[in-house]
C-alpha cells in the first residue's frame, strides 16, 4: 500500500456530521434496545418502537459526538481515528457541540414521549456514564472498560423498561443486560489487543493487565468469554425461553469460547481479529434467538 493511500480523504460537512454520529455503531445499539423490547413485550406498540429507534439513535449519536469532541487531540494521534471530522477540521468545535447537544435533547424528548420516562432517563444515564466517566478514565486506568460496560449494556434496559409492566419482564431485561455486559469484555479487549500500539500512542490504558499484550490479558479475555455460557442459560433456567433458543445461545457461546481459547494459545493479532469478528456475530444471533421464546 502506498503512502498516498493512507492520507485522509477530504469530505463534506454533511458527511462530517454523519461520522460524528457514528451511524453504524448507533444502529447496533438501537438493535439491542429494539430486540430486548420485542423479546420482553407482551403487547408490542409501534409507538414505543418508533421512540426506541429514533430516540435511541439520536442519544447514541450524541454520545459518540461528545466523545469525539473530548478526544479530538487523541483522535489525531491514532491511525484508526485521525480521519474523523474534528481532527480533519471538517467541523469546528462549536459546530460539533451545537449539533450533538441538539440531537441529545431531541433524542431524550423522543424517548420520553414515545417510549416513556424510564427509557429516557436510562438513555440520559448512559450518556453521562459514557461521556463523563468512561471517556476520561480511558487514559487513567484499564478499569475504564468495566465502567464503560455499564452504558454499553444499558440499551437492553432502555428497551426492557419500555416494554415492562411486571416483575418477570424486568427480570428478563436484567438477564439480557448481563449477557450484553459480559459480552463487551472479549469484544473490546480483542479490539484493544490488535490496536494496542495505536491506543498506546494516544495514552489509552485499555487492556486489563499492566503488561498489556501478555498471558494475563489473554486469560481474562478467555475467562470473561466463558462467563457468557452460564449467563446465556439463565433465560431458560428462569423460565423465559425454551430449549431451542437456549440451544442456539449455547452453541454460539461454545463457538465464542473456542475462538477465545485459540486466541489464548496463539496470542496473535490475527486471532484477536477473528475473536472480535466472532463477537460481532454472537450477540445478534443470541438476541434474535431469544425473541422466539422457543
Amino acid at each position: 500500500m502506498s503512502a498516498t493511500s493512507l492520507l485522509p480523504v477530504p469530505y463534506s460537512k454533511t458527511v462530517g456530521y454523519g461520522r460524528l454520529l457514528k451511524a453504524k455503531l448507533s444502529l447496533l445499539v438501537v438493535f439491542s434496545a429494539l430486540v430486548t423490547y420485542l423479546t420482553v413485550a407482551t403487547n408490542v406498540s409501534w409507538y414505543s418502537i418508533i421512540g426506541l429507534v429514533i430516540g435511541g439513535f439520536l442519544i447514541t449519536g450524541a454520545s459518540n459526538g461528545l466523545n469525539q469532541i473530548i478526544e479530538i487531540k487523541t483522535d489525531a494521534l491514532m491511525e484508526r481515528t485521525q480521519n474523523r471530522p474534528l481532527p480533519q477540521h471538517v467541523l469546528s468545535h462549536v459546530q460539533a457541540l451545537v449539533f450533538t447537544c441538539c440531537i441529545l435533547i431531541a433524542g431524550i424528548w423522543v424517548l420520553w414521549n414515545f417510549s416513556g420516562m424510564r427509557s429516557a432517563l436510562l438513555g440520559l444515564l448512559s450518556v453521562v456514564l459514557y461521556v463523563c466517566v468512561y471517556t476520561p478514565l480511558k487514559r487513567i486506568t484499564p478499569f475504564s472498560v468495566l465502567i464503560g460496560a455499564f452504558p454499553g449494556a444499558l440499551p437492553t434496559l432502555i428497551g426492557g423498561v419500555a416494554a415492562s409492566s411486571s416483575i418477570e419482564q424486568y427480570r428478563f431485561s436484567m438477564v439480557l443486560f448481563f449477557i450484553q455486559f459480559f459480552w463487551q469484555f472479549p469484544h473490546f479487549w480483542a479490539l484493544a489487543w490488535f490496536n494496542h500500539d495505536d491506543y498506546a500512542r494516544a495514552g489509552f490504558h485499555l487492556l486489563p493487565s499492566k503488561g498489556g499484550k501478555d498471558a494475563a490479558t489473554r486469560f481474562q479475555i478467555l475467562f470473561y468469554t466463558s462467563i457468557l455460557l452460564p449467563v446465556s442459560v439463565l433465560p431458560f433456567a428462569l423460565g423465559f425461553t425454551g430449549v431451542l433458543s437456549t440451544l442456539v445461545a449455547v452453541i454460539c457461546g461454545i463457538a465464542l469460547v473456542i475462538q477465545a481459547y485459540i486466541f489464548y494459545r496463539l496470542k496473535s493479532d490475527a486471532q484477536a481479529k477473528k475473536l472480535f469478528f466472532v463477537t460481532l456475530i454472537y450477540l445478534p444471533l443470541v438476541q434474535l434467538a431469544f425473541i422466539t421464546h422457543v
